[in-house]
């Protein structure tokens, strides 16, 4: 069982960057893969960026390449997305999630992929 709580959140400018975080409350965070989606009003869950469990190798949606970056820091079971240059539809809440099979070559950038899921953490941008 892996437990994930999302932090960082919060009401922004447009222009502004911000960094979410994601602690992993388990043993087991380093050897799995994790990801990053967000889910706005009304909206279908959509991938952001997803990390492979060492931290070699990094995806991320093709809409927001560029403006975002994810790392993760597996000796503090921490994983973060800074996002840069924030615009309006970035407003979303932002959910971490974590593999639920360790060591997997595959790196999903689909929901169904990721077995843990966070509480998810609320992302306002205004103008």
């Amino acid at each position: 069982q892996v437990q994930l709580v999302e932090s960082g959140g919060g009401l922004v400018q447009t222009g502004d960057s911000l960094r979410l975080s994601c602690a992993a409350d388990g043993r087991t965070f380093g050897s799995i893969n994790a990801a990053w989606f967000r889910q706005s009003p009304g909206k279908e869950r959509e991938f952001v960026a997803a990390i492979r469990w060492k931290g070699d190798d990094t995806y991320y949606a093709d809409s927001l390449k560029g403006r975002i970056a994810i790392s993760r820091d597996n000796e503090k079971n921490m994983m973060y997305l800074q996002i840069n240059n924030l615009a309006s539809e970035d407003t979303a809440v932002y959910y971490c999630a974590a593999d639920g099979r360790a060591y997997r070559a595959v790196v999903f950038t689909t929901s169904s992929g990721y077995t843990y899921w966070g509480p998810g953490t609320q992302v306002t941008v205004s103008s």
